[in-house]
Formats: C-alpha cells, sequence, structure tokens
C-alpha cells in the first residue's frame, strides 16, 4: 500500500482563536489516528480571519479519514474541517 499525503483545513470559530493551540490539539488527534504530523500553516482567508492548513501523512490502507475530521470539526474552537486536498506517495 502507498502513502497518503492530506491536506486539512480547519476553520476556527472567530479571529480570536488561539491557532497554535489549536495546532496542539489537531496533533494530537492525528496521533491518536494513527497518522503522521507533517505541519501546520496559518492562511489568510478574510477580515482577519485564518484557516489552519495541516499537512499530515497516513497509511492507505488505514481507508476514510472521515472519523477525524469529524472531531476536529467538533472541538469547540472550531466551525468546520475538511480535507481539502489527497495525493499518493509511492517509494
Amino acid at each position: 500500500m502507498a502513502t497518503v499525503i492530506l491536506t486539512m483545513r480547519i476553520m476556527p470559530e472567530s479571529t480570536e482563536t488561539d491557532l497554535a493551540q489549536l495546532e496542539e490539539t489537531v496533533k494530537q488527534q492525528i496521533a491518536e489516528f494513527g497518522a503522521n504530523f507533517g505541519k501546520a500553516e496559518a492562511k489568510p482567508i478574510a477580515f482577519g480571519l485564518k484557516a489552519l492548513e495541516v499537512i499530515f501523512t497516513l497509511d492507505e490502507s488505514k481507508g476514510s479519514t472521515e472519523n477525524l475530521e469529524n472531531s476536529i470539526a467538533a472541538l469547540d474552537e472550531v466551525n468546520s474541517a475538511e480535507i481539502i486536498d489527497v495525493r499518493r506517495a509511492f517509494g
């Protein structure tokens, strides 16, 4: 099986959300899911709101990331979480 490289966009509830703390919480959730955290970056959206884009890797045999997306979206400081990019890495 191949390794899958995923990018997840996490939209915070407000401009007041501490993205550094959110990143730490997301790192823990990714590790609990069995994936490997790569990096996170704050991307400006509009009116001071920034989305947290997280890149992580996962063994393809793990299947769907729906449970991970739902658990992150359920966090108090998160408005939504969705996978925006999926790529397969071979080698």
